[in-house]
């Protein structure tokens, strides 16, 4: 199976999102823009370990860093959040509707049975 460009960017988001230290990251980051260091002060790890969290999360697209004054604030980037939501919901509609086809099937087999 061939991976595209959108498999890609999903893997990149689901690695993301598969850490719960980032998903703290990106929790805090839903209540406005932070510095690294703003971000690293409740963690007990280095803040080379928490630049590293912060680098996953932008090669991922869920943040972005921009440029004020001396600093680099860290600002999430909630339409990729929206991007894996569509992907959950339709991966749900699909099962499903997959799961109604079986147990339409199911009480077909089970009526066929009992007669």
């Amino acid at each position: 199976m061939e991976t595209t460009t959108e498999d890609q960017r999903l893997d990149a988001l689901f690695t993301a999102l598969g850490d719960s230290t980032r998903r703290d990251i990106i929790a805090r980051l839903s209540a406005g823009e932070a510095t690294v260091k703003e971000l690293a002060e409740p963690y007990a790890m280095s803040m080379q370990a928490v630049s590293q969290h912060i680098r996953i999360l932008e090669r991922s697209g869920l943040i972005s860093r921009g440029r004020h004054r001396q600093t680099r604030p860290c600002r999430l980037e909630p339409t990729v959040l929206a991007d894996a939501v569509s992907w959950i919901e339709e991966s749900r509609r699909t099962w499903s509707e997959r799961m109604d086809r079986l147990e339409t099937r199911l009480a077909a087999l089970q009526k066929g049975e009992s007669q």
